[in-house]
């Protein structure tokens, strides 16, 4: 059985740049050619929810000219996407917090989710300035304002109003987190929704990552044993 919703974890482009004596924005533009591979594949074998960590909040932290190499290619990502992605019925969603980007390339993911909104087939999400921290926080202060508004009563706040004001408001949690590079960490992704998550963790840097791999990290998410805390 395939996972409703996959998160993916787009690890390893700087790294696999230096083994070929490249700069690291050659990694993420290696690795931006095969987001668009990987996503069109999660799409043709009918994944319902695909979330890919793209760049974190903490990413802003990287030197001035990476960052600056990687909002060109998010650019250039999204202009391919209002061009190439119209035959595809995939339907486009940010996570994160827009503020801090330049205008020309907020109004760009409000075209690109806007020209997709009536698609029926696949759920991207892209997380872009996202922390999982950062959206539990969001979700708070959300909450705090309609509370003091008088539109929520604080003795009505559970696990299904929280989850309704998160940026994945409306889609099931994900089933399966997949994480190139080898790395064992979570890295502040999806920290609420991925509660009850299977990890697969595959020594592979990103851009290296093919779709044989996914269907290998599909296998064995669907040999795991799913208990959700019971027995």
């Amino acid at each position: 059985m395939l996972p409703r919703h996959v998160g993916i974890i787009m690890d390893g482009n700087g790294r696999w740049a230096k083994k070929r004596g490249l700069p690291r924005s050659a990694g993420h533009t290696a690795g931006a050619a095969n987001f668009r591979t990987i996503t069109k594949y999660c799409s043709t074998i009918g994944i319902p929810y695909l979330t890919v960590y793209a760049f974190s909040t903490e990413n802003w932290k990287r030197p001035a000219e990476e960052v600056g190499a990687l909002m060109r290619l998010f650019r250039q990502y999204l202009e391919e996407a209002l061009r190439d992605f119209q035959e595809e019925n995939i339907r486009v969603l940010f996570l994160g917090d827009r503020s801090a980007f330049a205008p020309e390339l907020r109004e760009l993911i409000n075209r690109t989710e806007e020209a997709s909104a009536d698609k029926t087939g696949m759920v991207l999400n892209i997380a872009m300035n996202y922390g999982g921290r950062d959206e539990i926080i969001r979700a708070c202060r959300l909450l705090i304002e309609e509370v003091q508004q008088g539109r929520l009563h604080a003795e009505d706040i559970d696990e299904a109003c929280f989850s309704n004001h998160l940026y994945t408001a409306g889609q099931p949690d994900p089933d399966l987190i997949i994480r190139p590079s080898g790395e064992n960490r979570i890295s502040n992704f999806l920290l609420w929704q991925s509660a009850y998550a299977e990890y697969v963790i595959m020594d592979i840097l990103w851009p290296d990552f093919k779709k044989k791999d996914l269907d290998r990290a599909l296998e064995i998410f669907a040999k795991r044993s799913r208990r959700f805390g019971g027995v």
